[in-house]
């Protein structure tokens, strides 16, 4: 039985270009976190490690990277809080689990899959997810782990100004990350980060993780974790996980979009995410993009902001990672 060459992909949120000038090497840190997880990942695939588990483990040290918003790293509500979401689903069977509004849970994916792999739900939120994570064992932090000084002061300067950190149309104040210049503009980047990955039997899988926006409010729940808008896959067409205005991805169900558009209309992976990312976003003010990978291994990593963290790499070839267009 022939195998198929392993692909996997990661995003890290999608935004406009920083307002300050920057330095040359100010995005080699984000690189190099790129490029260390998609390898994770990528060495996993080649072990004949299962499209879930290499999605899964990408979205897991992404939530870790302080970086990126998500887990460790994750934005402020309005109330100065973290609420935090994730969802998973497997291909090949079309399972999916997914939680939303913890604020203890360490590594929220894993809570998701739990959920998946419970089977009697998709989707659990706020104080029920944190029992059921507790009575899986999964790992439980204060709300404090999530915290950094940097989120926190982006979270005053955003609140100061009265709005949410949605909106991309104008620059903002320069953002220092750990004493360097982001390459995306912190204050207005949709941060959500997220995995796709095909393996070596064909199947594929989708995981995404976000801490949501900045100033949002309580209880706000975005398309992270909603099968079908910020998170689909199927062993038919393709694995999306996407990055965004949440509002607007959840109103076109963007990433159920791509997978329809491929099995019903019978457009190419490429087709289908310029149709969603260009096109039906735009239309109703969505900002953000996306990443997919179909069942013959076609990538695409579409987004209609002016850049996107993101990496890939196919089979045993070196990853490769990228920031702006």
């Amino acid at each position: 039985m022939s195998s198929t060459t392993p692909v996997i992909a990661i995003h890290g949120g999608a935004g406009t270009i920083s307002a300050a000038t920057l330095a040359p090497d100010a995005a080699r840190g984000y690189h190099e976190a790129l490029h260390a997880i998609t390898l994770a990942a990528q060495k996993l695939l080649l072990a004949g490690g299962s499209a879930l588990d290499a999605a899964c483990l990408a979205v897991e040290m992404l939530e870790d990277c302080p970086l990126f918003n998500a887990g460790h790293g994750a934005v402020f509500t309005h109330a100065e809080t973290h609420e935090l979401d994730a969802a998973v689903m497997d291909g090949a069977d079309l399972r999916a689990g997914a939680i939303a509004g913890v604020s203890h849970v360490r590594r929220p994916v894993r809570a998701a899959r739990a959920v998946m792999e419970d089977g009697a739900h998709v989707l659990l939120a706020g104080a029920g997810a944190e029992a059921f994570a507790r009575e899986r064992g999964l790992e439980m932090v204060e709300p404090s782990y999530f915290s950094t000084e940097a989120r926190r002061a982006q979270l005053h300067r955003v609140r100061d100004a009265g709005r949410v950190a949605l909106d991309h149309d104008s620059a903002a104040l320069a953002f220092n990350f750990q004493r360097e210049q982001a390459p995306l503009d912190e204050d207005r980047k949709m941060g959500t980060v997220g995995a796709v990955a095909l393996d070596i039997q064909g199947h594929l899988a989708a995981a995404t993780s976000t801490g949501g926006m900045t100033n949002k409010r309580v209880g706000r729940v975005g398309d992270s974790p909603l099968i079908g808008a910020g998170t689909y896959a199927d062993d038919r067409t393709a694995a999306v996980s996407c990055t965004g205005s949440g509002e607007m991805f959840i109103r076109v169900a963007a990433a159920y979009d791509v997978c329809a558009r491929m099995r019903y209309a019978g457009q190419s992976l490429g087709e289908a995410c310029e149709a969603v990312v260009m096109h039906s976003l735009p239309a109703i003010g969505g900002n953000g993009g996306l990443i997919a990978v179909d069942r013959q291994g076609n990538l695409s990593l579409a987004f209609n902001t002016e850049g996107m963290y993101r990496a890939h790499a196919r089979g045993a070839q070196a990853p490769v990672t990228a920031i702006h267009r």
